[in-house]
């Protein structure tokens, strides 16, 4: 059956636009345009822009740039879609030439259509409401697309505070389940002096609450839009009161605490907000992916590695080796975090190659943006929920390392001295004898005060170990 269409014009000419399509010429050039990555834009970015409008209709209505049915269409038609409406017809590439206008059209077209069809006009005719005189009054392009990407990266930063909360609770709570573990520290992959569990699990915690807490500079970085400074940060083509109110009638719209730039002029040419919050979440990213490295390497085995813990097993390992179980949720936060990095330096990129008064690559920095938040909420979850929340400690392999390694050798040194202590460990190594035995041997110290010294717990505080005095500390000496 052949498909019926309805014909528009744009700047450039005819376009034949399905006839039941809410969207318009400029959306279907935009279509065959860029058939880039396939994906549709963003949901929250959807939702950013059609509150931009909305608040931008109610602030026209105020300052009469629009009259109230015209205003109370656009407004209305924007209600439906937040509540679900016409989803469908954002149909346009996130990643797009032009700075976003495609998506800014898009969304123009689709509001006037609803809100034409709503006061009894016909799809397309853009009578009495039309995309670019009505629903894009006071705006362009360059302050509506930023503003609302910048809301819809806000509320993906609370989303991503939220669950990395979460996560944090969950390390702190496998610290104190694991502070009276003792093991073996470990410098460049190789024996250092007794640590606990806890302790370990105690610094990843104070690594990930560190991060949480710079989500919040994320946020106040993006909190400063440059709405109402229309095409180049002058405010052309905008009433005067719109521009001094648009940002206040925004918050009242989406809820959050949106700033105007002081200077709309450098908040349209440069997009710096937008690296600091990329540069946030790499630096979150990075510290999952050495929390994740420590895991995979401490669950090792588990016959023939250091099996110092054990992962919740989560899917069969291997196609060819029954039985095996790899460290699948550690692995694939390692890739976020990897992705993540990419995923900057796409945005470094687009921070650099603005020119004047202009970045025109905001699309594929948002979009990447955008997956680095989608992406590291999930990986955050699946860490949390399949990972740490049901950890175990093997407390015996981790006992029996202490006792073991020659690394306790170092409490020894503030008795005997570095070099006997030197020599003692070498020997150990050599003739496969423990450090308890060769000190004994060599009658360098009592038995009753080489258990205090040898105590591992005692090793994992600040002191010297086994001192009792500074009497006896240098009668030893």
């Amino acid at each position: 059956m052949e498909e019926v269409y309805r014909v528009e014009h744009d700047s450039l000419g005819e376009m034949k636009v399905p006839a039941g399509a809410y969207y318009g010429a400029n959306t279907l050039r935009a279509v065959q345009n860029f058939p880039i990555t396939g994906n549709p834009v963003d949901r929250e970015f959807i939702r950013a822009m059609v509150e931009v409008k909305k608040a931008a209709a109610l602030m026209n209505l105020e300052v009469h740039q629009l009259n109230e049915e015209r205003a109370h269409a656009i407004v209305n038609a924007c209600d439906r879609i937040l509540a679900g409406e016409n989803l469908d017809q954002f149909v346009v590439d996130p990643i797009q030439g032009g700075a976003g206008t495609s998506f800014n059209m898009n969304t123009n077209e689709v509001i006037a259509n609803m809100a034409t069809e709503a006061l009894g006009g016909k799809l397309g005719s853009y009578d009495p409401v039309h995309p670019n005189d009505h629903v894009n009054e006071g705006q362009s392009t360059n302050d509506v697309i930023p503003t609302s990407g910048k809301i819809a990266m806000i509320r993906y930063f609370m989303e991503l505070k939220d669950e990395a909360t979460k996560l944090n609770a969950s390390f702190d709570k496998k610290s104190r389940e694991f502070d009276s573990y003792i093991k073996m520290g470990r410098t460049q992959n190789q024996d250092a002096v007794p640590i606990r569990l806890g302790q370990e699990f105690a610094a990843y915690t104070a690594l990930l609450k560190r991060d949480v807490k710079r989500f919040d500079a994320a946020i106040e970085a993006l909190s400063v839009v440059n709405l109402g400074g229309t095409a180049i940060g002058t405010g052309l083509n905008a009433d005067v009161n719109y521009v001094k109110n648009i940002v206040p009638k925004l918050n009242e719209v989406t809820g959050l605490k949106l700033k105007q730039n002081e200077d709309l002029i450098d908040g349209t040419q440069n997009l710096d907000g937008f690296l600091v919050a990329s540069s946030i979440l790499k630096n979150y990213a990075l510290s999952l992916s050495k929390i994740a490295n420590d895991l995979r390497f401490l669950s090792s085995g588990p016959r023939s590695g250091i099996h110092e813990i054990t992962l919740p097993a989560r899917q069969a390992g291997s196609s060819i080796m029954p039985g095996k179980v790899n460290p699948v949720i550690p692995e694939v936060v390692n890739q976020m975090a990897f992705a993540v990095v990419g995923n900057d330096m796409t945005v470094t990129m687009c921070v650099e190659g603005g020119q004047l008064e202009l970045n025109a690559f905001e699309p594929v920095c948002f979009y990447k943006i955008f997956e680095s938040l989608r992406g590291l909420k999930g990986a955050i979850y699946t860490f949390r929920v399949h990972c740490i929340d049901g950890l175990t400690a093997n407390k015996k392999n981790l006992e029996e390392e202490v006792h073991r390694s020659v690394g306790i050798v170092t409490a020894l040194a503030p008795h005997i001295g570095y070099i006997t202590a030197s020599r003692l460990a070498k020997t150990a190594l050599a003739t496969n004898k423990s450090l308890r035995d060769l000190v004994l041997e060599e009658k360098l110290m009592t038995e009753e005060k080489l258990d205090r010294i040898f105590n591992p717990y005692a090793m994992t505080h600040p002191g010297i170990a086994g001192k009792d005095s500074d009497v006896e500390e240098k009668s030893e000496k």
